[in-house]
């Protein structure tokens, strides 16, 4: 039997901390091993708390986006926080978070993303998912052609590459022709790394149009 995925929480708000360890208290893949209530002295925290995975709340006695990044080095950083309309969170993952749960969701939901982070992969809710695959800035559109950005915006949506072919009527081996040409060009391995890249190197805009709406699980390596 796999041993326990080790849990620490980083949240100010001691009832959900609470009710979390409560209800993850039920579950034998993953064990709470710390938390703290503040983000100064995250590193510390982490020195003294050994663990895989920190849920980290962005907001706490200030903005933890900019500790993200050094967290992020040690441990994987699934982001929890109950603001859906922040920019806060597409930031954190630029700087190394590689999920972002709102706290609204069903324990399921959270530990879906903890099986994915430590998986290798990222996750995000479809909100966030749709602002991911907005607009490509100007400067991808100078390095990629038109039907390479159709294709990284389906990727982004988290489309297979079945789907992408019959959505721009094209064949399956033409969709893996013109990834690799993106994989090429943007200097990433596969789908998870081009998600990232858009992410980090802000090739997409934080604000789609307001009237796109997407859906479905963000890209995993196969």
């Amino acid at each position: 039997m796999a041993s326990p995925i080790r849990l620490a929480i980083a949240d100010d708000h001691a009832l959900f901390r609470q009710g979390l360890k409560a209800l993850l208290r039920l579950r034998n893949e993953v064990v709470v091993v710390g938390e703290t209530d503040r983000v100064e002295g995250l590193d510390e925290f982490l020195d003294r708390t050994p663990c895989d995975v920190l849920l980290l709340d962005l907001q706490m006695e200030r903005s933890a986006v900019d500790d993200v990044r050094t967290a992020a080095e040690r441990v994987h950083v699934v982001i929890v926080t109950a603001n859906e309309y922040s920019d806060e969170p597409l930031a954190a993952m630029r700087a190394g978070a590689r999920a972002v749960v709102f706290k609204r969701v069903a324990i399921e939901m959270l530990l879906d993303a903890v099986r994915a982070v430590m998986e290798g992969n990222v996750w995000m809710p479809p909100a966030l998912q749709a602002r991911l695959a907005g607009s490509v800035r100007e400067a991808d559109r100078q390095r990629l052609t038109p039907r390479e950005l159709e294709v990284v915006r389906h990727v982004a949506m988290g489309r297979k590459n079945g789907d992408i072919a019959r959505q721009l009527f094209i064949s399956e081996e033409t969709v893996k022709a013109h990834l690799s040409n993106v994989f090429g060009k943007l200097g990433v391995r596969d789908r998870v790394e081009l998600a990232l890249h858009a992410l980090r190197a802000g090739l997409v805009a934080l604000h789609p149009d307001p009237g796109e709406r997407h859906s479905g699980p963000l890209p995993r390596k196969s």
